[in-house]
């Protein structure tokens, strides 16, 4: 099942109609956190990191409804944490289907199979699983042996059942491309909507602070990702920014494209940078010095970010502000990504393609506490992995021509 035609329409006239009424600024995707509660302890996360007290609040399902229909935007994405411990996540799930809003729940799909009952399929609707990789390459990055079997077969059995399903995936220094491309593969062969991809952003928070990955880094391991695609393939991305995450495509980040919003209100500026809160969408517009981040405000910060949360947005104006985007984005379109390499190819002298500096998989092994382990039932082989939970969480109580979405505006990972 392809992205509904419907959804690629309303993000081109939405997005249209905002230039024509010269808009400058505007919301493409909320992020909306009805928790930061999770049930795995990644290392490269930088969301979980709270005391208790923060931990434990929910937003209710009427705070959800009033931060949509004040945002605007046409497209949710939930991350969290883990949405589906949120107690109430069917009811704000189902307003927001009847709102007509587009949907993706991010999940690590531990708790997805258990709780599909709880949810209607439908074309506003899409679970977008979180997999960092292939196999034991995903436990690792999880920090929990056998977090990548029980994703499987969640997808498979939501998929069985109708439902809209994507993968959502962070690389770190250490990926593997040949065992990525191996889980393009198994997700191709499952039936999976589409597939998201993005480097991780170093989170000041986050335990593992070493595998973290610099521009040049990320160009060249994407190139490397995306090198012999498969026809069936398909990425849940608009072309530019893939071309962007290649080095094949200038973009500036646009924060207010993918604002978010969570326990503590509008959260200045974007997703991934935590620097203060306010309690209206308009005034997170409004008193936000926008001029202070993105890569070309000089800021270090943003210097090495290149995820689809502050530049998915991005790609999205581009292709429809300039002649260049939209000729461009078409010629990807149809051309695919191996299309698309081709004419990185020829516009990038091979001398000056990006260097192989990603260390190998095996180098991806943060720091795990003993009291983490315990808690978590941990092996001893996952002894590197990094603490990163405040307090043991509350358990659940209830040919070569891949394709891509035309510019669909994705989720982008938790």
């Amino acid at each position: 099942m392809g992205v509904p035609l419907s959804q690629m329409w309303t993000v081109a006239s939405y997005v249209l109609g905002k230039r024509l009424r010269g808009v400058k600024r505007y919301p493409l995707v909320l992020m909306l956190e009805p928790l930061f509660r999770c049930n795995l302890a990644c290392a490269g996360c930088g969301k979980i990191q709270y005391p208790a007290e923060i931990l434990r609040k929910n937003l209710s399902p009427q705070a959800c409804f009033r931060a949509v229909e004040e945002c605007g935007a046409p497209i949710v994405s939930i991350p969290g944490g883990e949405p589906l411990l949120h107690p109430q996540i069917d009811e704000i799930v189902a307003g927001l289907v009847a709102r007509k809003k587009y949907i993706y729940l991010c999940t690590n799909a531990l708790l997805l199979e258990k709780h599909l009952h709880r949810f209607t399929p439908s074309k506003y609707l899409s679970f977008s699983v979180h997999l960092d990789g292939y196999g034991d390459d995903h436990d690792q990055a999880v920090c929990r042996e056998g977090v990548y079997d029980v994703a499987v077969s969640a997808i498979r059995a939501a998929v069985k059942r109708g439902f809209r399903v994507t993968t959502n995936s962070t690389f770190f220094d250490g990926s593997e491309p040949e065992r990525v491309q191996k889980m393009f593969d198994e997700m191709s062969d499952i039936g999976v909507e589409g597939m998201m991809i993005s480097p991780g952003y170093q989170y000041e928070r986050a335990p593992d602070q070493d595998h973290f990955l610099t521009r040049q880094q990320t160009t060249s391991l994407f190139r490397r990702l995306l090198t012999n695609p498969k026809r069936t393939w398909k990425f849940n991305h608009s072309p530019l920014y893939l071309a962007f995450l290649q080095g094949g495509w200038d973009l500036e980040c646009t924060p207010w494209g993918n604002p978010t919003y969570n326990v503590f209100g509008w959260q200045k500026p974007c997703y991934l940078l935590q620097e203060g809160h306010v309690d209206t969408f308009q005034e997170l517009i409004d008193t936000t010095n926008w001029e202070s981040y993105g890569r070309a405000s000089g800021n270090s910060k943003c210097g090495d970010c290149m995820v689809h949360s502050g530049h998915e947005a991005s790609a999205v104006v581009e292709t429809f502000g300039s002649l260049k985007g939209l000729v461009s984005t078409a010629f990807f379109t149809v051309a695919g990504v191996a299309g698309m390499n081709r004419w990185l190819n020829r516009r990038t002298p091979e001398s000056d393609r990006p260097l192989d500096r990603v260390r190998p998989q095996s180098a991806l092994l943060p720091v795990l506490s003993d009291r983490v382990r315990a808690s978590e039932g941990v092996s001893s082989s996952y002894a590197a992995c990094a603490s990163n939970r405040t307090e043991p969480v509350e358990s659940d109580t209830e040919s070569d021509n891949s394709k891509f979405s035309l510019p669909v505006i994705s989720s982008p990972a938790a």
